[in-house]
């Protein structure tokens, strides 16, 4: 009888976790739909090719979004240039070169704390750091510059779990062949993981892409369109987030708002795609 009787309790106990993680995976399923399908009819309504191809009018009272669009294509340009060789790198040494392994774990530890920390301290921080010490003037390289501290923890663990992914036999079969350190590293390992590699970074664009709160002590709100991307760099500007931000609460702009939610929504679901594609794509290439 106890026997049965505790067989019942724990089918009755499978079946209710098992009826919460429906529930819960319900749930969550259906506010991202809510939340995606909510954006979109409200934005996309709005979106107009005068809306993409133009800048900010006063005297004609239009409103054009194309200055923040290159903004946004400036960060992520800048902040990825600066950041991948250093990630990269950084990861390339405390995976291969590094022996003290108690220093390895420390550097990990503050990456994965760095990686917790809110956008807004970043801002503040670079603010600080770049602005009034080093007494830059607001623009989007300081921007920029902000964002690569955010994302180099991403950047480097990423490629850090890619690396360790790498059979120790491939290291040891190429050693054998006589091959050097560096030369298995660029060789053997690297191109084995790059899947990782380019997928942590395309998940950073991401991050770029939809950063507001450090962008907003750093970068500005110039709704400006530069000749080029030095020009654009040296000012302040604003991007598409920053944008969104002040449509909506300074000036009152819901649908221009909205619009610019939408866009963003879109670049995020074509980022995490990418990723996805590229990463399925190097795996079949590395399978073959």
């Amino acid at each position: 009888m106890l026997t049965r009787k505790t067989s019942l309790r724990k089918k009755i106990g499978i079946g209710c976790m098992k009826a919460l993680m429906w529930l819960s995976a319900g749930l969550t399923c259906a506010l991202v739909l809510f939340l995606i399908a909510y954006i979109l009819i409200k934005g996309l309504p709005h979106i107009s090719w005068q809306l993409l191809s133009t800048q900010p009018s006063y005297l004609n009272g239009t409103i054009g979004i194309l200055p923040d669009i290159m903004n946004t294509i400036y960060v992520v340009l800048c902040t990825l240039v600066i950041a991948l060789p250093i990630g990269v790198g950084a990861a390339v040494y405390l995976t291969e070169y590094a022996s003290n392994k108690k220093l390895v774990s420390m550097i990990e530890y503050a990456a994965e704390t760095l990686s917790g920390i809110p956008s807004i301290i970043y801002g503040f921080a670079g603010m600080m750091i770049f602005c009034v010490f080093f007494k830059m003037k607001t623009s989007l390289l300081v921007g920029s510059l902000t964002l690569v501290i955010m994302n180099l923890p991403t950047i480097m663990r990423t490629t850090q779990e890619s690396l360790k992914t790498v059979p120790q036999s491939y290291r040891e079969g190429a050693f054998g062949l006589g091959a050097g350190k560096w030369r298995v590293i660029r060789t053997v390992v690297l191109p084995d993981c790059i899947d990782g590699i380019i997928t942590g970074c395309i998940l950073s664009v991401g991050r770029i892409v939809g950063e507001t709160a450090a962008l907003l002590y750093t970068a500005g709100f110039a709704h400006v369109l530069y000749p080029n991307i030095i020009r654009g760099l040296r000012n302040a500007g604003a991007t598409l987030t920053v944008a969104l931000y002040n449509y909506a609460k300074d000036e009152g702009e819901f649908e221009v708002a909205f619009a610019i939610a939408a866009i963003l929504l879109l670049l995020t679901l074509a980022i995490n795609l990418a990723a996805t594609l590229v990463g399925k794509v190097f795996k079949k290439r590395r399978n073959q």
